[in-house]
Parts: structure tokens; sequence; C-alpha cells
């Protein structure tokens, strides 16, 4: 059935008064425009305060389901789809660290017959590992440069430069730490002298020399470091297909910076906030945000990683995002001065064409991927009606029974952004 929305819509070329033409049976965008609908006739309005964006999407989480189902008391593909539409994410690509990591054809569509029961737009890595082969189909994959959360990781440039070998031309993301420099510092006394800033500047310098050399479509993970941002930025003068991902919290935090959570004391919250790479320096915090205010960073993603709260107490790396995403992006563009066009392009638009890329390929296997038109990220016709509402002028603060996650807990508990989800829109249908 034809349906009718209207409101300030936001891309990157600025923010418009218009009107949506969607069908919600086949959950696409028929018409975008000044189509002269009455207001009697418009399904869905929305006021001035708010903002209509392309659905949001979040390339890089950490759903934790896989076959071996060993991991879905952290998370698994439908409570981490029900974070996704609380924040505002409308699309995510789940991370390949799994028990059971997708590394061929079969466990990659293992893992992805298992997105089905979400009845959400879940996206897959494939894992890159010492013995690993391309598959036989279209896919992103991740390389863990060292050691992080799982047994998928390269122990030195050498293993890791004669495995993509293999990758040559393929679109590759990466966890830039070296593994040397993180075995030099493990008993170091703290986290965050246990990996270190110049850990992800050495490992950033041999991704970047990878990437030229394989021809990779390259893509590097919540990067943390001001020092590392050159690098990457004159690889692109340079012609390198490369891009770069910044989450929540190395935005908004810093160790000179914690906040108030709550539930949590001092002590415990410097435990809790623990992730890798580790909240950076106030220097490295405003410098990474200084660059995506700027455009200079392509991705706002969460590497949404739920751990159980004894997991925290004991130390395990990784924090939940995927909840707090859309109210995040609020205190961006009110606080920070963010421009809505930059928003829609690290939030939306990039991370539609992002997926978008490997669709295709995807259409013949046991997914729902064939049902996405042209795809995400842009309010066109043809491509998928999921939009996501803000609202900035309705704050939003942050609490515990409020998250969907099984992880129960959110860095940001105790935060009040200024603004919030409005509302969120999934393939046609309003999920909220």
């Amino acid at each position: 059935m034809d349906r009718f929305l209207e409101g300030r819509v936001v891309d990157s070329k600025g923010v418009q008064s218009k009107q949506i033409l969607f069908d919600d049976e086949t959950g696409l965008i028929k018409d975008v425009g000044n189509l002269g609908v009455p207001k009697d006739k418009v399904d869905y309005s929305f006021s001035s305060d708010c903002l209509v964006f392309g659905g949001m999407g979040d390339v890089h989480i950490h759903a934790r389901e896989d076959v071996s189902q060993k991991n879905v008391y952290k998370e698994d593909f439908c409570s981490a789809s029900q974070a996704a539409l609380n924040g505002g994410v409308t699309h995510t690509c789940d991370m390949p660290n799994n028990p059971t990591p997708p590394i061929d054809d079969n466990s990659y569509l293992e893992k992805l017959s298992l997105t089905l029961k979400a009845d959400f737009p879940l996206f897959l890595y494939a894992g890159i590992g010492p013995e690993t082969r391309p598959l036989s189909f279209k896919v992103p994959y991740k390389a863990y440069m060292g050691p992080s959360v799982g047994e998928l990781f390269f122990k030195n440039e050498g293993e890791l430069d004669n495995s993509l070998d293999r990758y040559q031309g393929q679109y590759v993301s990466f966890h830039c730490e070296d593994p040397e420099i993180l075995e030099n510092c493990k008993d170091l006394p703290s986290h965050e002298l246990r990996r270190p800033v110049e850990a992800e500047t050495v490992a950033t310098s041999t991704a970047l020399r990878l990437i030229e050399k394989y021809k990779l479509k390259g893509k590097l993970c919540h990067y943390s470091s001001k020092d590392g941002l050159p690098l990457i930025l004159e690889a692109k003068r340079k012609g390198l297909s490369v891009e770069c991902e910044v989450t929540p919290q190395h935005l908004y935090f810093s160790q000179e910076e914690f906040f108030g959570n709550p539930y949590l004391s001092s002590a415990e919250q410097r435990q809790w906030m623990q992730m890798n790479p580790p909240i950076r320096s106030k220097k490295d915090k405003e410098g990474m945000l200084e660059a995506f205010l700027r455009g200079d960073i392509d991705y706002l993603a969460t590497d949404h990683a739920p751990h159980c709260h004894h997991e925290k107490d004991q130390g395990t790396s990784g924090l939940p995002g995927l909840d707090t995403y859309g109210a995040f992006v609020t205190w961006l563009l009110i606080e920070k001065k963010m421009k809505p066009e930059l928003v829609s392009l690290a939030c939306t638009e990039r991370p539609g064409r992002f997926v978008n890329t490997f669709l295709d390929s995807l259409k013949a296997s046991e997914s729902s991927f064939n049902r996405y038109g042209k795809g995400f990220g842009k309010i066109e016709p043809g491509y998928v009606a999921s939009f996501t509402v803000l609202n900035l002028k309705k704050p939003y603060e942050v609490k515990r029974e409020n998250l969907k996650t099984k992880a129960k807990w959110s860095p940001f508990e105790g935060i009040t952004f200024p603004g919030s989800v409005e509302s969120v829109f999934l393939c046609g249908n309003r999920a909220f």
C-alpha cells in the first residue's frame, strides 16, 4: 500500500522540506519531492523540530551469534536488531570473530542463514586468517592485525602480508594494532599502556602499504589516534582506496574525561570503559572529533561489543553502542554544530553504499537480500524505504531500563543527549 511521509529531509546536498511516497509492501521508495499531497492524505508528518535521514547504517558491530551458539547469551541477531532500531539504525554489518568464524563459503552461508530470524538487514564480514582463502562470491573481509577478542588474528606483519597476497582487489577492513608492539607491552600496568597509540600508528602504516601493494579496497576500523590521521589523509590524496571509521565513544570520552555512570564507581567505570583500541587522551579525542566534524573520517560506526556485567568486571574489552547511535548523532548536530549533510554521508550514504556493493552477490543465498531494490542509503526511487527521524528538541537521558541490548548497560548511561530518535522506518514499515 502506498504511504506518504513529509518532513525536513536530509542528504549530502542539504536539508529540504519534501514528501516521500513509498510502498509498505515492497518496502521501496516510489517518488520524492514536492509531490503536492494534501495534509490530510499524508500518513506521517514530522515537524520542523525533526530531521528525516535515510535509514542510518552501522558498518561495524559484533552481534555475537554464529552456528556454535556459544555467545548468544551476550547478544544474538534478534536482540542486536532491536538495539539497532532503538538507536535509529536500520542495517548493520557483523564482524567475524566468532567461536566458529565465517571464513569460507559454507561457514559464511551457514552464519548468514541465521540472520533470517531477525527480519532485519544484517550483513556479514568474512574473516581473514593465516590459512584462509577468498570466498567464491563478493563479500567484505576483516583482518585483525593483532590479538583482540577471539582467535582470528595475525602474529606478525609477514604472516599478514602472505595471507593478503591471496585477497588482491578485495574489500578488506583492518583492526590496526601492531601485534609485535602489543606483545612487547603486554606486561605494562594499564590497558592504555598495553595498547599504546604507537601500536595503532605503526599498524596504520602497514595496512596502507598492504592496501597499495595488493590493490585492496581498504577500511581502517574504529580509529582512535590523532597522530595516525595524517597518514590516512595522505594515502587518500595519493589515490589509495582507503576509508576510516570512528566510534561514538572515541569522539566523546577520553582518559581524562570519563563521565558519571550512576551504576558504577569511578574505578569500575574506568574498567568497564575498556575496549580495543583503548579510549585515548583528550588530545586524541579532540583531534578525532575535529576531523570527523570536517568530514575527513568516513563512517560513524559503534563497534557494538556487548559483554555481560561479570565479563566487564573481569576485564573483557568492548562496549555496546547500538542503542545510543541516533541520540549521539543529535549531540554532534546540536552541540558540535556538525553539518547535517556530513552526518548524512557518514551515517547514511556511505554505510548504504558499502553494503550495496555486496547485494548482487548475496541475492542467490539463503537470505532476504533480493527484496532491497537498489539498496540502502539514499532517499531516491527504487531504494529501501528505511528512514531515521531525529528530534532536535526532545532530550534523551540514557537509562539502563530503556536499552534493548542483552548486555543491559551502556557507556553513556546517565548522560542526557540534546535530542532523540523520534521514529524509525524499516523497509517501508514504521518500527516505532
